[in-house]
């Protein structure tokens, strides 16, 4: 292993009702790569005629949600009245601050026929001075992104700044989000420009420093390292990380710098306390906490 590679997160499958996502992050192996605290690589999930993503209204608080997808489609509904497809190559960025609630399903149109899913979800905790913010939702199409290329090797910027590039999203701290696809035979160098920075290897064929990477890996990077990413066949690869914003809490939806909000969140939900979602009926249920041990005589 190079010393360039601090930590090597294996994927934990979760089952999504009816899909699977490959969760790295939060790990038993660390919680957060700079404010990122949630990665979830979905699918690629087929789903036949009559079959799609269907996730209830849910809440969140203290961070926010980033959805960009490779394949397929999805609709966003949101407790602050947005209703947005997003298809590949397109961010949905949702500020949940003081909380807000949303869906996500297949459109009806997309249900009609065989679809895909395939994308990445993240989760980016908000500073301390920005968690209770008001909530709010905005949509960049693919073409408002920056996208570049050099050397066989295709850039999007999804969020933060690169290599002279800033993306359009709204952030609230130093952040970096990068998507990466390499021709056979290509590479780039991942500059040291944030304190925390992580390689996921979308596909199979990257090289970190000439160590081979499995698919599906989330490499966490020392440090201050300045690392060669290359490829032996067409590859791709998402690039994480930013300054860190300090120890979070996460339970559920929910994220906070306190553990106290959390519980308040957990009696909002538990009471109807959310701002619901327009045109939305069902909701997803707390879940039921596991029973504490009884206390042991002494």
């Amino acid at each position: 292993m190079t010393d360039a590679i601090q930590h090597i997160i294996e994927p934990h499958v979760q089952d999504l009702g009816g899909f699977q996502a490959r969760r790295l992050l939060p790990s038993e192996t660390l919680t957060m790569v700079g404010p990122f605290i949630f990665f979830d690589h979905l699918g690629p999930a087929v789903f036949p005629p009559g079959k799609g993503v269907a996730v209830r209204p849910h809440p969140h608080i203290n961070l926010a949600t980033v959805t960009y997808l490779f394949e397929g489609v999805l609709l966003h509904r949101d407790s602050v009245g947005s209703v947005q497809e997003i298809r590949p190559g397109a961010v949905n960025w949702m500020t949940a601050g003081r909380g807000i609630v949303h869906s996500e399903r297949s459109p009806d149109d997309d249900r009609s026929k065989e679809a895909i899913l395939h994308g990445i979800q993240t989760w980016v905790a908000l500073p301390e001075q920005h968690e209770e913010t008001d909530p709010w939702f905005r949509h960049h199409p693919a073409n408002t992104l920056s996208r570049w290329e050099e050397a066989g090797v295709s850039f999007t910027l999804v969020a933060g700044e690169a290599y002279g590039y800033t993306s359009p999203v709204q952030t609230f701290s130093p952040i970096l989000y990068l998507d990466v696809q390499l021709a056979a035979g290509t590479q780039f160098t991942l500059p040291d420009d944030y304190k925390e920075q992580a390689v996921y290897s979308v596909t199979e064929g990257l090289y970190l420093d000439d160590v081979p990477l499995e698919q599906h890996r989330l490499v966490v990077l020392t440090p201050g390292a300045v690392v060669n990413v290359s490829a032996d066949r067409t590859a791709r690869c998402v690039i994480v990380g930013g300054e860190p914003v300090g120890e979070r809490h996460k339970w559920w939806n929910f994220v906070s710098s306190r553990l106290d909000r959390i519980e308040q969140a957990k009696q909002d939900w538990q009471h109807g306390q959310f701002e619901p979602v327009p045109q939305e009926t069902e909701f997803i249920p707390l879940p039921q906490e596991p029973p504490r041990p009884k206390e042991q005589p002494l």
